[in-house]
């Protein structure tokens, strides 16, 4: 059997949002991403056509990264109208340049929101997921040192499902990728891993209200289950969170 050959180094068209602050006109302009090899990631082949483009005293393209390990999430982008591109639960700097052909042509747009404020080129404010963990996303309760690993008898049905949504990396995927800009993936991510382990019982209400409320009052949409936020997610967050969420705020604001 023959095995496919892949294309070490390619050729690409790039088209990407430039925007020099918040308050200017952002516009597609189109550079040439020449001799790319497919073993770098997206945001190293960024990183070789802002070579170029310093050498030729041009302005090079702003875009957010930290970890570079799909960590931190800092680096979302949209990639040809997906958010994160087109692999399934990877993030930008994780996607590597062999899921791209030779001669392709790659649309690069920030994470679009009113939420997300452009702050210039591809990079954006997404200090409203900040304000809505300042409102309620953490436990204040002082429960001294640490106690042993087996001291707080926890289901493991219920640890998976907290662990599984504390995997949100907050890195505004789901908001780009919602047809109503809802931030209910995120929030209910954020609310579930508390909910479901004993430590987050005593503030459980209140979490959930004052989270909610402030989701709203930062202006993104409500959840009409599409699904997007989810299929978008590198860390495959479920929407059964979602749900959890809803029902959280109901008992809170009922009780």
């Amino acid at each position: 059997m023959s095995e496919e050959k892949t294309e070490k180094n390619i050729n690409l068209t790039l088209l990407v949002w430039r925007q020099p602050n918040a308050e200017a006109k952002g516009t597609m302009q189109t550079y040439a991403a020449e001799n790319i090899s497919t073993d770098m990631s997206f945001l190293e082949m960024l990183d070789v056509v802002n070579e170029g483009l310093i050498k030729s005293s041009a302005d090079p393209i702003e875009f957010d990264s930290d970890c570079r390990e799909g960590i931190c999430g800092t680096c979302g982008v949209v990639i040809n109208g997906q958010a994160h591109g087109p692999q399934r639960a990877t993030t930008v700097c994780q996607l590597h340049m062999r899921n791209f052909k030779n001669g392709d042509k790659i649309y690069i747009e920030p994470l679009r929101s009113k939420a997300f404020p452009v702050v210039k080129d591809l990079v954006i404010d997404r200090s409203a997921f900040d304000r809505i963990i300042t409102a309620g996303g953490f436990i204040s309760v002082n429960t001294g040192g640490t106690p042993d690993a087996n001291s707080i008898p926890i289901p493991k049905a219920n640890s998976d499902m907290a662990m599984d949504a504390a995997a949100c990396i907050g890195c505004g995927a789901c908001v780009a990728a919602c047809p109503n800009a809802s931030a209910s993936l995120f929030t209910s991510a954020k609310i579930s891993h508390l909910a479901l382990l004993p430590q987050g019982q005593v503030e459980r209400k209140q979490r959930a209200q004052s989270m909610v409320d402030q989701m709203d009052k930062e202006g993104f949409g409500d959840c009409s289950n599409v699904g997007e936020c989810e299929a978008a997610c590198p860390k495959e967050i479920s929407i059964s969170n979602i749900a959890r969420m809803k029902r959280e705020y109901i008992k809170a604001v009922l009780s």
